[in-house]
């Protein structure tokens, strides 16, 4: 493939982590550096910290022939040819983002630049972060003709975050000099070359040698708006087509015919019109509001993207009153719930809304057993097993055992399991045969008929046949 760059990621989260890792598989010497030594030492050990297909693999594979570990950023910068940011851009109480870690960064970089470096912004930072950077390296001794700074956004979907990085859409590189744009271009060239694809054991996806991703390079400001409106335009879809799923439910309609029709238009599409218990995860709230933030500081209102944080905060509240609907009463009930993680094939439970409604309903007072495949752990760090007021929580080993004698089950979370459940066996299990489904996972022809009474987004409820009109006004009192 091409000439090998060596490049420096700062930051070992989600973001660096797969980027380091897919530098090195695509050809390129890496070194990740993070200030956590046990994190660093446990990398170095092949553990991987986050539920990523493919990432544990590319791990081995490249490490530590392509890929290093290390705490030492001053020597890992000095080293590399491009210098890619990657720490955490955590939101404040005022939505903007705090970019004090990126800042920091900044000022290291300035202090061993040895030779030229290209400064890559990795996390997703506002609009003039690119400058603010050059600013703070210059005013630590850096010289102005030794760096550019140049903005390259990430489009990762957790789950399925390195397929995203080999196989991406687009690569945006924001450069305002020909010179950086030459070494990014570099850098991505085995994947813009299709030289990649053609590899005995390139990681599979929808790129391959006779259709490459696109490089569009954009000025760094353009790049820095591109990556929080794509965020902030995805998030609009997802409550747009929630909200609609509520007009759906007013109506008698039904959400997934609605959206199909909808998606059939070119211009729409149909990703991301899938109803849901609201969007969550470490980007989409974060960048929603960070994008509203920096707006209004440029005395633009953008009220568009309150409407889309309230209508996502209002779906879990539909959802508890849902369930409420289904069981009168809460207080004492016992929930099965499916689903701990924002979303499923992952273990992140950042600003998830299952774990949003898990909090409610023990405020509410429910005994509520809970199963994720990959999330439990990190959920029993915010939600210990004693469970929090009045109500109590239990973590078990399977979805069976979560439906054992509960007076509704809960699918909270898309994991694909969850959509393949034994019904007959659920039906068996459950207290009342009732299926509370926040992901629209099944046909409700198909739970009516395993004798299930199921409720899920923007569709009527449905009931078995052999269910009297008296058993249907008591379950959905």
């Amino acid at each position: 493939m091409s000439e090998r760059v060596k490049i420096a990621v700062v930051g070992s989260g989600y973001v660096g982590l797969v980027a380091a890792v897919c530098f090195a598989e695509i050809g390129h010497q890496v070194t990740c550096v993070d200030i956590d030594e046990a994190k660093v030492a446990a990398l170095r050990a092949g553990v991987v910290p986050i539920h990523e297909e493919h990432l544990d693999a590319l791990l081995r594979r490249h490490q530590p022939a392509n890929l290093t570990f290390s705490t030492d950023l001053a020597a890992a910068a000095s080293e590399a040819d491009a210098v890619f940011i990657a720490v955490g851009t955590p939101q404040s109480d005022t939505g903007d983002a705090d970019l004090s870690y990126v800042e920091a960064v900044a000022c290291e970089i300035a202090h061993c630049m040895h030779s030229y470096k290209v400064i890559v912004e990795k996390s997703t930072v506002p609009v003039y972060t690119n400058e603010w950077v050059r600013r703070v390296v210059e005013r630590n001794g850096g010289a102005s003709d030794m760096f550019d700074v140049v903005s390259n956004p990430e489009f990762l979907r957790e789950g399925t975050a390195v397929s995203d990085f080999l196989h991406p859409d687009r690569i945006v590189v924001g450069a305002d000099s020909d010179k950086a744009a030459e070494v990014l271009d570099a850098i991505y060239e085995p994947l813009t070359s299709g030289a990649y694809y053609a590899q005995p054991d390139a990681i599979p996806g929808y790129r391959n040698a006779n259709s490459r991703p696109p490089l569009l390079v954009t000025s760094a400001k353009s790049a820095e708006i591109i990556k929080h409106a794509s965020n902030a335009f995805l998030a609009t879809k997802i409550s747009f087509i929630n909200a609609v799923a509520a007009l759906c439910e007013a109506a008698g309609a039904n959400i997934e015919q609605v959206a199909q029709g909808m998606g059939m238009d070119e211009r729409i599409g149909r990703r991301f019109l899938r109803p849901g218990i609201g969007y969550g995860g470490s980007c989409f709230p974060k960048d929603v509001a960070a994008f509203r933030s920096v707006a209004e500081q440029m005395g633009l209102e953008f009220g568009l993207l309150s409407e889309v944080e309230k209508i996502n905060t209002q779906q879990t509240k539909r959802f508890l009153a849902k369930v409420r609907s289904a069981l009168w009463t809460l207080r004492g009930k016992k929930l099965g719930v499916l689903g701990l993680a924002f979303k499923g094939d992952t273990d992140d439970i950042r600003e998830s809304p299952a774990i949003a409604l898990v909090r409610m309903f023990l405020d509410e007072g429910c005994a509520i057993r809970a199963y994720d495949p990959a999330a439990m752990e990190r959920a029993r760090e915010v939600l210990p097993q004693s469970g929090e007021k009045n109500g109590s929580l239990t973590y078990t080993l399977s979805a069976y055992e979560v439906a054992e004698g509960a007076d509704a089950l809960l699918i909270l979370t898309d994991w694909p399991e969850f959509g393949k459940l034994d019904l007959a066996r659920l039906e068996s299990s459950l207290r009342y045969p009732i299926i509370i489904d926040g992901r629209n996972l099944y046909d409700p022809r198909e739970m009516t008929s395993a004798g299930l009474t199921y409720l899920s987004i923007g569709r009527p409820d449905a009931h078995p046949a052999s269910q009297s009109s008296a058993e249907k006004e008591k379950a959905t009192a």
